[in-house]
Protein backbone atom coordinates (compact mmCIF):
# COMPACT_ATOMS: atom_id res chain seq x y z
CA UNK A 1 0.00 0.00 0.00
CA UNK A 2 0.78 3.81 -0.59
CA UNK A 3 1.90 5.63 2.37
CA UNK A 4 2.11 9.50 2.04
CA UNK A 5 4.97 11.37 3.46
CA UNK A 6 3.69 14.71 4.56
CA UNK A 7 5.67 18.16 5.42
CA UNK A 8 5.70 18.68 9.34
CA UNK A 9 4.68 21.20 11.60
CA UNK A 10 8.04 21.97 13.38
CA UNK A 11 7.02 24.74 15.16
CA UNK A 12 4.04 27.12 16.69
CA UNK A 13 3.03 29.49 14.49
CA UNK A 14 5.04 27.40 11.88
CA UNK A 15 2.54 26.90 8.69
CA UNK A 16 5.13 25.83 5.95
CA UNK A 17 8.41 24.63 5.30
CA UNK A 18 11.27 24.41 2.52
CA UNK A 19 12.65 21.29 1.51
CA UNK A 20 16.29 21.56 1.29
CA UNK A 21 17.66 18.33 0.38
CA UNK A 22 16.66 14.34 -0.29
CA UNK A 23 18.46 11.74 1.03
CA UNK A 24 17.49 9.10 -1.33
CA UNK A 25 15.74 9.34 -4.61
CA UNK A 26 13.27 7.50 -6.07
CA UNK A 27 13.42 3.16 -6.22
CA UNK A 28 15.67 3.54 -3.12
CA UNK A 29 14.62 0.99 -0.19
CA UNK A 30 13.71 2.71 2.55
CA UNK A 31 13.53 1.77 6.52
CA UNK A 32 11.41 3.13 9.31
CA UNK A 33 12.58 6.24 10.89
CA UNK A 34 15.64 6.13 8.18
CA UNK A 35 16.38 10.16 7.10
CA UNK A 36 14.43 10.56 4.72
CA UNK A 37 15.15 14.10 3.53
CA UNK A 38 15.92 17.82 5.22
CA UNK A 39 13.92 20.55 5.82
CA UNK A 40 14.08 24.51 6.70
CA UNK A 41 11.36 26.69 8.52
CA UNK A 42 12.20 29.37 10.90
CA UNK A 43 13.69 27.82 13.97
CA UNK A 44 14.42 24.37 12.72
CA UNK A 45 16.41 22.42 10.10
CA UNK A 46 15.76 19.05 10.73
CA UNK A 47 16.25 15.09 9.09
CA UNK A 48 12.72 14.35 8.71
CA UNK A 49 12.13 10.30 8.93
CA UNK A 50 10.44 8.10 6.69
CA UNK A 51 7.16 7.24 8.16
CA UNK A 52 7.20 3.75 6.84
CA UNK A 53 9.57 1.18 5.33
CA UNK A 54 9.25 0.51 1.51
CA UNK A 55 10.30 1.96 -1.34
CA UNK A 56 10.32 5.68 -2.57
CA UNK A 57 8.06 5.36 -5.12
CA UNK A 58 7.73 9.34 -5.80
CA UNK A 59 8.58 12.68 -5.46
CA UNK A 60 6.18 15.79 -5.40
CA UNK A 61 8.14 18.32 -3.96
CA UNK A 62 11.60 19.31 -5.26
CA UNK A 63 14.86 20.65 -3.54
CA UNK A 64 14.21 24.25 -2.69
CA UNK A 65 10.59 24.01 -2.84
CA UNK A 66 8.47 25.68 0.18
CA UNK A 67 4.91 24.27 0.89
CA UNK A 68 2.38 24.57 3.44
CA UNK A 69 2.48 21.72 6.73
CA UNK A 70 0.26 18.60 5.94
CA UNK A 71 1.30 18.97 1.94
CA UNK A 72 1.90 15.37 0.33
CA UNK A 73 5.76 15.93 -0.72
CA UNK A 74 6.51 11.82 -1.42
CA UNK A 75 5.02 8.60 -1.63
CA UNK A 76 6.64 5.58 0.12
CA UNK A 77 5.49 1.70 -1.60
CA UNK A 78 5.35 0.01 1.83
CA UNK A 79 7.01 -2.89 2.62
CA UNK A 80 4.35 -5.64 1.35
CA UNK A 81 3.35 -2.99 -1.68
CA UNK A 82 6.77 -3.14 -3.20
CA UNK A 83 6.63 -6.63 -5.04
CA UNK A 84 3.32 -5.02 -6.15
CA UNK A 85 4.77 -2.56 -7.80
CA UNK A 86 7.51 -4.35 -9.12
CA UNK A 87 4.43 -5.86 -11.04
CA UNK A 88 2.99 -3.16 -13.13
CA UNK A 89 6.78 -1.89 -14.03
CA UNK A 90 6.94 -5.25 -16.66
CA UNK A 91 3.46 -3.86 -18.19
CA UNK A 92 4.92 -0.34 -18.31
CA UNK A 93 8.17 -1.61 -20.64
CA UNK A 94 5.74 -2.58 -23.62
CA UNK A 95 3.75 0.51 -23.77
CA UNK A 96 7.12 2.15 -23.49
CA UNK A 97 8.26 -0.03 -26.25
CA UNK A 98 5.35 1.50 -28.68
CA UNK A 99 5.47 4.76 -28.17
CA UNK A 100 9.75 4.15 -28.92
CA UNK A 101 9.33 4.81 -32.68
CA UNK A 102 7.44 7.77 -31.99
CA UNK A 103 9.50 9.22 -29.28
CA UNK A 104 12.22 10.59 -31.44
CA UNK A 105 9.79 12.43 -33.37
CA UNK A 106 8.20 14.12 -29.78
CA UNK A 107 12.22 14.47 -29.17
CA UNK A 108 12.85 16.12 -32.39
CA UNK A 109 9.53 18.41 -31.46
CA UNK A 110 10.00 19.21 -28.34
CA UNK A 111 12.88 21.23 -29.09
CA UNK A 112 11.47 23.21 -31.03
CA UNK A 113 8.12 23.93 -29.54
CA UNK A 114 9.60 24.40 -25.87
CA UNK A 115 11.40 27.43 -26.63
CA UNK A 116 8.20 29.50 -27.73
CA UNK A 117 6.01 27.69 -25.08
CA UNK A 118 7.48 29.41 -21.75
CA UNK A 119 7.93 32.50 -22.93
CA UNK A 120 4.19 32.57 -23.99
CA UNK A 121 2.60 32.71 -20.64
CA UNK A 122 4.46 35.70 -19.36
CA UNK A 123 3.25 37.81 -21.70
CA UNK A 124 -0.70 37.04 -21.59
CA UNK A 125 -1.04 35.44 -17.73
CA UNK A 126 1.50 38.29 -15.28
CA UNK A 127 -1.46 41.02 -15.91
CA UNK A 128 -4.09 38.90 -14.43
CA UNK A 129 -2.22 36.44 -12.37
CA UNK A 130 0.27 39.00 -10.44
CA UNK A 131 -2.24 40.79 -8.60
CA UNK A 132 -3.35 37.57 -6.89
CA UNK A 133 0.19 36.78 -5.94
CA UNK A 134 0.90 40.48 -4.63
CA UNK A 135 0.00 41.62 -1.45
CA UNK A 136 -1.40 44.62 -0.72
CA UNK A 137 2.03 46.80 -0.61
CA UNK A 138 2.86 45.21 -3.96
CA UNK A 139 5.74 43.35 -3.51
CA UNK A 140 4.95 40.00 -1.52
CA UNK A 141 5.15 37.48 -4.13
CA UNK A 142 4.65 33.61 -2.86
CA UNK A 143 8.12 31.32 -3.53
CA UNK A 144 10.77 30.20 -2.07
CA UNK A 145 14.10 30.98 -1.01
CA UNK A 146 15.88 29.14 -3.94
CA UNK A 147 13.70 30.86 -6.35
CA UNK A 148 14.20 34.30 -5.04
CA UNK A 149 17.81 33.92 -5.48
CA UNK A 150 17.37 32.83 -9.34
CA UNK A 151 15.60 35.72 -9.80
CA UNK A 152 17.93 37.88 -7.86
CA UNK A 153 20.84 36.78 -9.63
CA UNK A 154 19.18 37.34 -13.40
CA UNK A 155 17.37 40.55 -12.51
CA UNK A 156 14.01 39.27 -12.77
CA UNK A 157 10.80 40.66 -11.02
CA UNK A 158 8.98 38.05 -9.62
CA UNK A 159 5.69 40.01 -10.14
CA UNK A 160 6.10 39.53 -13.86
CA UNK A 161 6.39 35.67 -13.46
CA UNK A 162 3.42 33.69 -13.43
CA UNK A 163 3.31 30.95 -10.73
CA UNK A 164 1.75 27.48 -11.19
CA UNK A 165 2.37 25.93 -8.14
CA UNK A 166 -0.29 25.57 -5.37
CA UNK A 167 -2.08 29.28 -4.68
CA UNK A 168 -0.04 30.81 -7.59
CA UNK A 169 3.56 29.86 -5.94
CA UNK A 170 6.44 30.73 -7.98
CA UNK A 171 8.02 27.68 -8.33
CA UNK A 172 11.15 26.87 -9.25
CA UNK A 173 10.37 26.05 -13.38
CA UNK A 174 8.27 28.87 -13.44
CA UNK A 175 11.70 31.15 -12.71
CA UNK A 176 13.80 28.91 -14.78
CA UNK A 177 11.20 29.24 -18.40
CA UNK A 178 11.57 32.54 -17.52
CA UNK A 179 15.29 33.37 -17.36
CA UNK A 180 15.45 30.57 -20.48
CA UNK A 181 12.45 32.66 -21.79
CA UNK A 182 15.04 35.96 -22.15
CA UNK A 183 13.51 37.96 -18.97
CA UNK A 184 16.84 38.27 -17.06
CA UNK A 185 18.46 41.86 -16.92
CA UNK A 186 21.34 43.22 -18.95
CA UNK A 187 24.56 42.00 -17.49
CA UNK A 188 25.72 45.18 -16.11
CA UNK A 189 22.68 45.44 -13.04
CA UNK A 190 24.24 43.28 -10.05
CA UNK A 191 25.69 46.95 -9.01
CA UNK A 192 22.32 46.44 -7.37
CA UNK A 193 21.04 43.78 -5.21
CA UNK A 194 17.46 44.04 -5.94
CA UNK A 195 15.77 41.66 -3.53
CA UNK A 196 17.31 42.32 -0.11
CA UNK A 197 17.09 46.21 -0.76
CA UNK A 198 13.47 46.67 -1.13
CA UNK A 199 12.15 44.43 1.75
CA UNK A 200 14.68 46.12 4.55
CA UNK A 201 13.96 50.14 3.38
CA UNK A 202 10.25 48.86 3.48
CA UNK A 203 10.45 47.91 7.03
CA UNK A 204 13.03 50.26 8.17
CA UNK A 205 12.51 53.71 6.38
CA UNK A 206 16.56 53.26 5.39
CA UNK A 207 17.76 54.75 1.85
CA UNK A 208 18.73 51.41 0.04
CA UNK A 209 22.06 54.08 -0.69
CA UNK A 210 22.92 53.78 3.15
CA UNK A 211 23.15 49.92 2.78
CA UNK A 212 24.72 49.63 -0.47
CA UNK A 213 27.64 51.76 -0.61
CA UNK A 214 31.68 51.25 -1.21
CA UNK A 215 33.01 47.23 -1.71
CA UNK A 216 30.30 45.24 -0.12
CA UNK A 217 29.45 41.39 -0.88
CA UNK A 218 25.40 40.09 -0.51
CA UNK A 219 24.84 36.82 0.59
CA UNK A 220 21.15 35.44 1.05
CA UNK A 221 19.83 34.84 4.42
CA UNK A 222 19.25 31.27 4.87
CA UNK A 223 15.48 29.71 5.15
CA UNK A 224 16.21 29.64 9.01
CA UNK A 225 17.92 32.91 9.50
CA UNK A 226 14.59 34.64 7.44
CA UNK A 227 12.48 33.22 9.94
CA UNK A 228 14.00 33.62 13.00
CA UNK A 229 14.33 37.60 11.81
CA UNK A 230 10.33 37.26 11.03
CA UNK A 231 9.32 36.24 14.21
CA UNK A 232 11.29 38.04 15.92
CA UNK A 233 10.08 40.87 14.69
CA UNK A 234 6.79 40.28 15.14
CA UNK A 235 7.66 39.11 18.64
CA UNK A 236 8.65 42.56 19.65
CA UNK A 237 5.29 43.62 18.34
CA UNK A 238 3.56 41.68 19.75
CA UNK A 239 4.63 41.92 23.11
CA UNK A 240 5.55 45.22 25.05
CA UNK A 241 8.94 43.63 26.32
CA UNK A 242 10.09 44.61 29.63
CA UNK A 243 13.13 43.33 31.67
CA UNK A 244 14.30 42.54 35.06
CA UNK A 245 17.80 41.61 35.80
CA UNK A 246 18.91 39.38 39.36
CA UNK A 247 22.11 38.36 40.47
CA UNK A 248 22.77 35.10 42.27
CA UNK A 249 25.59 33.50 44.33
CA UNK A 250 25.95 30.10 43.12
CA UNK A 251 29.19 29.20 44.63
CA UNK A 252 27.58 26.33 46.12
CA UNK A 253 26.16 24.72 43.51
CA UNK A 254 29.85 25.50 41.21
CA UNK A 255 31.00 23.19 44.24
CA UNK A 256 28.75 20.59 44.07
CA UNK A 257 28.81 19.80 40.59
CA UNK A 258 32.79 20.13 40.50
CA UNK A 259 33.10 17.96 43.00
CA UNK A 260 30.36 15.57 41.89
CA UNK A 261 30.42 15.73 37.78
CA UNK A 262 32.58 12.80 37.54
CA UNK A 263 30.48 10.29 39.46
CA UNK A 264 27.55 11.49 38.08
CA UNK A 265 28.87 10.76 34.37
CA UNK A 266 29.70 7.23 35.91
CA UNK A 267 26.87 6.34 37.04
CA UNK A 268 24.08 8.10 34.69
CA UNK A 269 26.01 7.96 31.60
CA UNK A 270 25.26 11.84 30.69
CA UNK A 271 26.97 15.11 31.79
CA UNK A 272 26.49 16.89 34.59
CA UNK A 273 25.72 20.89 33.15
CA UNK A 274 24.68 24.12 35.10
CA UNK A 275 21.80 23.82 33.09
CA UNK A 276 19.44 21.48 35.16
CA UNK A 277 19.83 23.40 38.34
CA UNK A 278 18.73 26.66 36.28
CA UNK A 279 15.77 24.30 34.75
CA UNK A 280 14.70 22.84 38.74
CA UNK A 281 14.90 26.90 39.73
CA UNK A 282 12.98 28.39 37.12
CA UNK A 283 10.20 25.03 37.73
CA UNK A 284 10.05 26.02 41.11
CA UNK A 285 9.70 29.54 40.51
CA UNK A 286 6.67 28.89 38.00
CA UNK A 287 4.42 27.05 40.15
CA UNK A 288 4.54 29.70 42.68
CA UNK A 289 4.05 32.14 39.83
CA UNK A 290 1.82 30.67 37.51
CA UNK A 291 1.27 34.08 35.65
CA UNK A 292 4.81 33.96 34.10
CA UNK A 293 3.70 30.01 32.96
CA UNK A 294 0.85 31.79 30.42
CA UNK A 295 -0.11 33.00 27.19
CA UNK A 296 -2.43 36.02 25.76
CA UNK A 297 -5.02 35.00 23.85
CA UNK A 298 -6.31 38.94 23.10
CA UNK A 299 -7.96 40.12 26.60
CA UNK A 300 -7.39 35.94 27.99
CA UNK A 301 -4.78 35.01 29.70
CA UNK A 302 -3.98 30.92 28.89
CA UNK A 303 -2.86 29.48 32.61
CA UNK A 304 -0.41 26.51 31.50
CA UNK A 305 -0.51 23.81 33.93
CA UNK A 306 2.16 22.15 32.74
CA UNK A 307 5.54 23.66 33.21
CA UNK A 308 6.92 22.88 28.95
CA UNK A 309 10.63 24.45 29.38
CA UNK A 310 12.19 25.35 26.04
CA UNK A 311 15.39 25.43 25.77
CA UNK A 312 17.31 27.85 23.29
CA UNK A 313 20.39 25.43 21.42
CA UNK A 314 22.73 27.73 19.16
CA UNK A 315 23.69 25.64 15.74
CA UNK A 316 25.91 26.46 13.07
CA UNK A 317 23.43 27.46 11.14
CA UNK A 318 20.89 29.29 13.33
CA UNK A 319 18.98 28.55 16.55
CA UNK A 320 16.25 25.93 17.57
CA UNK A 321 14.24 25.53 21.17
CA UNK A 322 13.43 21.64 21.93
CA UNK A 323 10.88 21.43 24.17
CA UNK A 324 11.37 19.71 27.84
CA UNK A 325 7.86 18.49 28.13
CA UNK A 326 6.30 18.52 31.86
CA UNK A 327 9.68 19.25 33.58
CA UNK A 328 7.94 19.35 36.63
CA UNK A 329 7.41 16.09 36.97
CA UNK A 330 11.16 14.87 36.52
CA UNK A 331 13.91 14.63 38.86
CA UNK A 332 17.47 16.45 38.48
CA UNK A 333 18.62 13.19 36.67
CA UNK A 334 15.75 13.19 34.26
CA UNK A 335 16.42 17.25 33.42
CA UNK A 336 19.65 16.32 32.77
CA UNK A 337 19.56 13.78 30.55
CA UNK A 338 16.66 15.34 28.75
CA UNK A 339 18.83 18.25 28.16
CA UNK A 340 22.31 16.64 27.56
CA UNK A 341 19.68 14.80 24.76
CA UNK A 342 17.66 17.04 22.90
CA UNK A 343 20.61 19.31 22.47
CA UNK A 344 22.87 16.55 21.01
CA UNK A 345 19.92 15.76 18.55
CA UNK A 346 19.20 19.10 17.80
CA UNK A 347 22.85 19.70 16.57
CA UNK A 348 22.72 16.51 14.51
CA UNK A 349 18.80 17.30 12.95
CA UNK A 350 17.61 14.62 14.48
CA UNK A 351 15.21 16.18 16.47
CA UNK A 352 10.92 15.02 15.69
CA UNK A 353 8.44 17.37 14.93
CA UNK A 354 6.48 17.38 18.13
CA UNK A 355 10.11 18.39 19.94
CA UNK A 356 9.72 22.03 19.35
CA UNK A 357 6.28 22.43 20.38
CA UNK A 358 3.99 23.57 23.01
CA UNK A 359 6.71 25.83 24.75
CA UNK A 360 5.15 27.44 28.03
CA UNK A 361 8.38 29.02 29.19
CA UNK A 362 11.69 29.63 27.44
CA UNK A 363 15.56 29.83 28.97
CA UNK A 364 18.52 30.84 26.97
CA UNK A 365 22.07 30.68 27.55
CA UNK A 366 24.33 33.47 26.38
CA UNK A 367 26.87 32.65 29.10
CA UNK A 368 27.83 29.33 27.90
CA UNK A 369 29.52 31.76 25.18
CA UNK A 370 31.21 34.26 27.87
CA UNK A 371 28.31 36.71 28.39
CA UNK A 372 28.31 38.78 30.87
CA UNK A 373 24.07 38.87 30.65
CA UNK A 374 21.53 39.27 28.29
CA UNK A 375 18.52 40.51 26.85
CA UNK A 376 16.78 38.13 25.12
CA UNK A 377 13.66 38.31 22.76
CA UNK A 378 10.21 36.32 24.47
CA UNK A 379 9.77 33.12 22.53
CA UNK A 380 6.09 33.46 21.59
CA UNK A 381 3.73 32.31 22.78
CA UNK A 382 5.01 32.35 25.90
CA UNK A 383 4.97 35.07 28.01
CA UNK A 384 8.36 35.19 29.18
CA UNK A 385 12.09 33.89 28.58
CA UNK A 386 14.99 33.63 31.00
CA UNK A 387 18.87 35.00 30.03
CA UNK A 388 21.47 33.39 31.93
CA UNK A 389 25.05 34.44 31.88
CA UNK A 390 27.91 33.29 32.25
CA UNK A 391 29.39 31.90 35.94
CA UNK A 392 32.25 33.70 37.10
CA UNK A 393 34.29 34.47 40.19
CA UNK A 394 33.87 38.20 41.28
CA UNK A 395 34.57 40.07 44.29
CA UNK A 396 31.44 40.39 46.54
CA UNK A 397 30.56 41.82 50.30
CA UNK A 398 29.37 39.28 52.76
CA UNK A 399 28.85 40.15 56.35
CA UNK A 400 30.52 43.30 55.86
CA UNK A 401 33.94 41.82 54.51
CA UNK A 402 34.43 41.56 50.43
CA UNK A 403 34.90 38.15 49.10
CA UNK A 404 35.42 35.83 46.33
CA UNK A 405 32.46 34.03 45.16
CA UNK A 406 30.79 32.26 41.66
CA UNK A 407 28.06 34.85 40.67
CA UNK A 408 25.45 34.59 38.01
CA UNK A 409 23.53 37.12 36.18
CA UNK A 410 20.19 36.90 35.60
CA UNK A 411 17.61 38.36 33.45
CA UNK A 412 13.66 37.79 32.60
CA UNK A 413 12.26 39.31 29.58
CA UNK A 414 8.58 39.44 29.89
CA UNK A 415 5.66 40.84 27.91
CA UNK A 416 3.71 43.82 30.67
CA UNK A 417 0.67 42.44 29.10
CA UNK A 418 0.64 39.69 31.32
CA UNK A 419 3.34 40.14 33.72
CA UNK A 420 3.63 43.28 35.56
CA UNK A 421 7.43 44.29 37.23
CA UNK A 422 6.46 43.62 41.15
CA UNK A 423 5.85 39.56 39.90
CA UNK A 424 8.72 39.52 37.42
CA UNK A 425 11.22 40.59 40.76
CA UNK A 426 9.64 38.17 43.20
CA UNK A 427 9.74 35.33 40.33
CA UNK A 428 13.49 36.26 39.94
CA UNK A 429 13.62 36.16 43.74
CA UNK A 430 12.03 32.70 44.18
CA UNK A 431 14.77 31.55 41.46
CA UNK A 432 17.95 33.19 43.33
CA UNK A 433 16.69 31.81 46.41
CA UNK A 434 16.55 28.23 44.95
CA UNK A 435 19.90 28.51 43.60
CA UNK A 436 21.89 30.01 46.41
CA UNK A 437 19.92 27.62 48.89
CA UNK A 438 20.32 24.32 46.86
CA UNK A 439 19.07 21.55 48.79
CA UNK A 440 17.66 18.54 45.71
CA UNK A 441 20.44 15.65 45.94
CA UNK A 442 21.38 15.41 42.11
CA UNK A 443 22.78 11.47 42.45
Amino acid sequence: MAVDVIMPQMGESIFEGTITKWLKKPGDKIERDEPLFEISTDKVDAEIPAPAAGVLKEIKVTEGQTVPIQTVVAVIDAAGAAAAAAAPAPAAKPEAAKPAPAAPKVEAAKPAGAPPAPPAPPKAAPIQAAPERVGGNGEKVRSSPLVRRIAREHQIDLTQVPGTGAGGRVSKRDILAAVEGGAAAPAGAPSMPPPPAPTAPRETGIPRERMYFGHYEVQPMSTMRQKIAEHMVMSKRTSPHVYSIEEANVTAIAALRAKSKEKFEKESGTKLTFMPFFIRAAVEALRAFPTVNSSVDGTNLVLHKECNIGIAVALDWGLIVPVIKNAEEKNFYGLARSVNDLAERARAKKLKPEEVLESTFSITNPGVFGGLMGLPVINQPNVAILGLGTIEKRPVVIDDAIAIRSMVYLTLSYDHRAVDGAIAHQFMGHIKHTLENWAEPIL
